[in-house]
């Protein structure tokens, strides 16, 4: 009887003391994309249920929760704040909280989803380069100061007017979402007369016989660059390793489809989406030669420097591995 209960005492103090290695994960999964071509893998992992099917593999059973943004930097305060799982968008708003949360919450690139170049359209004929600009004109972009168009631009007028002139254009730019953008510089509204958008506004804007290309962002960085990623915090990360392996397998399935498949990856932007885009239009904007489907992250460090150059942000590497976790680490990078 004495050694039944000194064996119950071992096994009760043996249920406190010893650490809980089966932690369950969540059990819902709130994620955030953006307006715009970049965000089509995520479309797809969504129309699709990709996220869903992939958890389901490893014994997970997981809800998603789709949330939609404007920006890169609401998204970052929702992760701050603990209302969203994983974010989504350019590279300046990841780099931007890489940064600002190093010694605290950690939070790095979970993937990268592509390479895509990014206009500068406008409707002012008298602005054939950055260097036309006047007072009058007022560019739209996702977010002044720290969107990946806002540190391109400032990349651009430093290469125009020289060291330490990067900011010279920013009293001109407005943050507006791209869809917002699009309407108030193709209507005339609240003096926009530029936007630096990405795919599919840039093309549907180029259509408009005012409009021209003023800026390429794979000439300002001289060849391709990673557009937009996915980023989350450490914690999340660590506490969820069989969640996160899964949704960077779904986000895996989800470009191999766009890359074997261009017409169903069509199909499916126009219907997530709502897109008022032919299939035909929508599959030649995918297979633009120019773009790249990929996990892997592109110039990410030349974006990072000019950022720190600037004085947007105060922390800097050598190394992109570490602006992100180890799913990408295998790939070339940089």
């Amino acid at each position: 009887m004495k050694s039944s209960y000194l064996a119950l005492v071992a096994l009760a103090l043996a249920s406190v003391l010893t650490p809980n290695v089966s932690r369950a994960e969540v059990s819902t999964i709130r994620l955030a994309k953006q307006y715009g071509l970049a965000y089509l893998p995520l479309t797809i992992m969504q129309e699709e249920q990709l996220l869903e099917k992939e958890a389901a593999k490893s014994g997970q059973t997981v809800k998603t929760e789709w949330l939609q943004f404007s920006a890169g930097s609401g998204m970052n305060e929702a992760l701050l704040s603990g209302n969203l799982d994983l974010a989504s968008g350019g590279v300046g708003p990841m780099l931007t909280i890489w940064s600002r949360t190093l010694k605290n919450y950690k939070i790095r690139g979970i993937s990268a989803m592509a390479s895509l170049p990014l206009y500068l359209v406008t409707v002012n004929p008298n602005v054939k380069s950055i260097a036309d600009f006047g007072s009058a004109d007022k560019i739209a972009m996702p977010t002044v100061k720290t969107s990946i168009q806002a540190i391109t631009l400032q990349m651009a007028v430093e290469k125009q007017f020289g060291k330490g002139q990067a900011t010279k254009l920013d009293p001109l730019t407005v943050s507006l979402s791209h869809p917002d953008a699009q309407v108030a510089m193709l209507g005339g509204k609240a003096g926009i007369t530029s936007h630096f958008g990405s795919s599919p506004f840039q093309e549907m804007e180029l259509k408009d016989p005012r409009a021209h290309r003023v800026l390429d962002s794979y000439e300002v960085l001289d060849g391709p660059h990673t557009f937009s990623v996915v980023w989350a915090t450490d914690k999340f990360v660590s506490e969820n390793p069989k969640i996160v392996a899964a949704f960077y397998a779904a986000l895996k399935e989800s470009i191999s489809l766009i890359n074997s498949d261009p017409k169903a990856a069509a199909s499916l932007w126009i219907k997530g989406d709502r897109l008022k885009l032919s299939e035909e239009d929508a599959e030649a904007i995918i297979k633009n030669p120019e773009n790249k489907w990929t996990t892997e992250p592109q110039k990410l460090l030349v974006f990072l420097n000019g950022m720190h150059a600037a004085g947007l942000i105060n922390d800097t590497t050598s190394n992109w591995k570490d602006l992100f976790f180890t799913y990408v680490h295998d790939t070339k990078g940089s």
